[in-house]
């Protein structure tokens, strides 16, 4: 059965291709956002996050590839239904805020009286509820922030695509826009966001696209991206730790005294284990072992390799 427009659904991009002259932007990229889940889009400037965003919403023209909405091609409708939050901020300055927001819900057609009760609402719960009746201008730029999320989370969206939605937040604001992405994503809402901030993506999202030149370099969940980063560990030993130096199935990064930091050269998990055990063993025949531990990447690591 198709997917109705509307309905929360996982979103689905194959081989899309977005050229710009002779210069390819996206390069056969596919991935999916998969509805319920936090999905975070990291790359650096020029990388193709904004204008594989501005091709799921058809703001741009697709020159290969295709966008499905569950079963089926994304409509017209379904991108309605999107909440969507672009790299160009699309408020006026000199409206009200409140005022403007009602009007933008109205337009997504929600009567006047649903539309202040859902704008009050969410400008309580990102902390603007004193700021209501100011013109958009006179806030900060953090504020105006807050504003343009609201423009896409008030409509009861069916899915979100926010680019750098966190741009610009202080601390609470961070906590309090995660706080509203989980409570969509709780109702089978996909969500796909872009960002900078590797250590937010990190802590927030469920899954993890890397871009890098137009193409897709990783994709996955957290663990499984660490999974399969290189298998480090950081050695301690009573006395030098230079022995460890030519010990088979080891490269060693990094020797300081009794500490060392080693990373695994087998592919085998049963062999890395019989590494691992020989090490350790050798380690308390040469005096005794304080520590061996394996090191999680943060995503900062795997997101240079990855790229590199």
């Amino acid at each position: 059965m198709s997917t109705a427009a509307g309905t929360p659904a996982t979103i689905q991009v194959d081989h899309l291709t977005r050229r710009f002259g002779e210069h390819v932007a996206v390069d056969d990229i596919s991935f999916l956002v998969p509805a319920g889940l936090m999905t975070g889009f990291v790359g650096g400037n020029g990388a193709g996050k904004t204008t594989t965003m501005r091709m799921i919403m058809g703001v741009l023209g697709i020159h290969a590839g295709q966008v499905s909405w569950g079963d089926r091609p994304i409509t017209t409708a379904d991108r309605r239904s999107i909440g969507y939050m672009p790299e160009e901020r699309g408020l006026y300055p000199k409206q009200k805020v409140a005022q403007q927001l009602v009007y933008l819900a109205q337009l997504k057609g929600m009567d006047a009286g649903s539309a202040k009760r859902v704008v009050e609402e969410h400008l309580e719960r990102l902390g603007l509820a004193d700021r209501a009746g100011d013109n958009l201008e006179a806030l900060s730029l953090g504020n105006q922030q807050r504003v343009q999320i609201i423009a896409a989370l008030m409509i009861r969206p069916a899915a979100l695509i926010l680019d750098e939605p966190f741009s610009g937040l202080d601390p609470a604001a961070v906590d309090a826009m995660a706080d509203l992405l989980r409570e969509h994503t709780a109702r089978g809402v996909p969500v796909l966001f872009s960002s900078h901030q590797l250590d937010l993506v990190d802590r927030l999202c469920d899954r993890l696209i890397i871009l890098s030149g137009g193409t897709v370099r990783a994709q996955g969940t957290p663990d499984e991206l660490r999974g399969s980063a290189p298998r480090r560990h950081r050695l301690g030993v009573v006395g030098d730790a230079g022995w460890v130096r030519g010990t088979p199935g080891l490269h060693v990064l990094d020797v300081d005294g009794p500490q060392a930091v080693v990373e695994l050269s087998e592919d085998d998990p049963a062999e890395q284990q019989r590494t691992l055990d020989a090490l350790l063993s050798e380690g308390v025949r040469r005096g005794g072992v304080t520590e061996l531990t394996p090191i999680i990447p943060p995503l900062s690591d795997i997101y240079r390799e990855a790229t590199a």
